[in-house]
């Protein structure tokens, strides 16, 4: 990457957009017009200057070389990460027509990219500090644990009697209550530091009313709350593995402290998810040595997009720690060797059939489990009356597209890609369908975002 010749795709660098209107504000800004003073250098830096509605450019500048992915800084009023004159400067650099010649940073850029390493370092020698000085007093740490421990078990009890109350009740009265009955009860988990039950009590009150068949959802949703919250009381006899998951999915998520895993991770796909709360990010990677498929989540507060992005498509060389919980895919980031490069790297793909019971098998070690990733190999998407499938194009079974998936421009793009030939696409298979995240074409031919 900190060799000139080296370039993204225009795909790989509008996957970084946080949403689509800075996706098309970033595409007309990836032209020569706007952009004065625009330069490169081998340490992974990309810089210019962008003229905007006022007399004074935009400095903009990307550090390409960070080692969490790309990172931005630009002296616009944007709140949004990266913003569209960031996203335009990088497709310029992308296509390598000799816009972005190779340099010397200006001292505004300089100074940034230098304050950066500066802090960097300072953090891994005060995590290596921190390290060695370990985590404090155990004894103080285990009675934190304890009563924190306590409060959940009060809310598992607390929810348990609600979710009596309620099936006792019937489930039309639901939808006479209202969502203040879920509100409240939702804040009564949050009192008692059970995060987990809060957010899935949320999402109780979001069903009722939500279309024909809400009753059915109900039923379910409330039928795997009772099952999370026996688990928590219960949680002694479990096995290891299900224990850990039923404490993450309760909220008490633990530490990445499975032994690190080097290999060459391969950034599967990149898309965020947001509330009134929180924007999460999900990063997919793919481990070409180990086989692994892996979850990177970021967050960022409630309107802005987490720090963390990485180009889809592209490679990097880096460790991964895995959090606990049997089944479970979520990893934290930790060395990296190189910056995201490009690759011909391809994920193995299975058939619609496979898919199907790779989710079935996942659902054993985590029965809360929404989706499983998984790559499809030499699938056609196909209309379905009203809906959308991806059908197996050596056999004769296929997976429905999930009701959201059939709703974004993704599919069209899918759709477009395939023309009515296969292709191998890279997405998340549930009890809900399939939500495609990745296409690759037949044969040759790079990643296309489709979040």
């Amino acid at each position: 990457m900190t060799q000139q010749g080296v370039r993204w795709s225009a795909d790989q660098v509008l996957s970084l957009a946080p949403d689509a209107s800075s996706r098309k504000a970033g595409s007309k800004l990836g032209a020569a017009g706007p952009w004065s003073e625009a330069g490169s250098c081998g340490e992974g830096t990309v810089w210019g200057l962008c003229q905007g509605s006022g007399g004074k450019p935009y400095q903009t500048v990307v550090d390409i070389a960070d080692a969490s992915g790309p990172a931005y800084k630009c002296s616009c009023p944007s709140r949004k990460f990266p913003c569209k004159h960031a996203l335009g400067l990088l497709l310029l650099w992308a296509a390598g027509d000799g816009a972005v010649p190779p340099g010397q940073p200006p001292e505004w850029a300089g100074q940034w990219i230098e304050g950066r390493r500066k802090r960097a370092q300072e953090k891994q020698s005060a995590d290596g500090a921190g390290a060695a000085s370990g985590l404090g007093d155990p004894e103080a740490a285990r009675r934190r644990a304890e009563r924190r421990a306590e409060r959940i078990t009060a809310g598992a009890t607390e929810l348990e009697q609600r979710l009596a109350d309620l099936l006792r009740g019937g489930l039309a009265g639901a939808e006479q209550a209202g969502y203040g009955l879920w509100e409240e009860t939702a804040a009564r988990m949050v009192d008692a530091q059970a995060s987990g039950l809060a957010a899935r009590v949320r999402e109780l009150g979001s069903i009722p009313s939500s279309g024909p068949g809400w009753p059915v959802r109900l039923l379910e949703e409330c039928a795997l709350l009772h099952l999370l919250d026996q688990g928590w009381l219960r949680r002694e006899g479990l096995p290891e593995g299900l224990a850990a998951t039923v404490r993450s999915r309760i909220g008490l998520a633990g530490s990445a402290d499975g032994p690190p895993l080097r290999d060459r991770w391969l950034v599967l796909a990149q898309y965020d998810t947001a509330d009134a709360r929180l924007t999460t990010r999900r990063i997919w990677l793919y481990g070409a040595g180990s086989g692994r498929t892996a979850l990177l989540l970021s967050y960022g507060a409630a309107g802005r997009a987490p720090e963390l992005a990485l180009p889809v498509g592209l490679v990097l060389d880096a460790e991964v720690s895995a959090y606990p919980g049997a089944g479970q895919s979520r990893v934290a980031l930790g060395e990296q060797f190189a910056p995201p490069a490009p690759t011909a790297l391809r994920p193995p793909g299975v058939t619609p059939a496979e898919a199907a019971a790779r989710y079935g098998e996942a659902l054993r070690d985590d029965p809360w489990l929404d989706s499983v990733p998984v790559t499809l190999e030499r699938v056609v998407p196909t209309p379905d009356g009203d809906s959308w499938q991806l059908a197996d194009a050596d056999g004769e079974t296929a997976l429905p597209l999930t009701p959201s998936a059939r709703s974004r421009p993704g599919l069209w793009r899918l759709v477009s890609l395939s023309g009515g030939t296969p292709v191998t696409v890279f997405g998340e298979c549930g009890h809900r369908g399939f939500t495609p995240l990745t296409a690759w074409p037949e044969g040759a031919g790079e990643a296309v975002s489709l979040c």
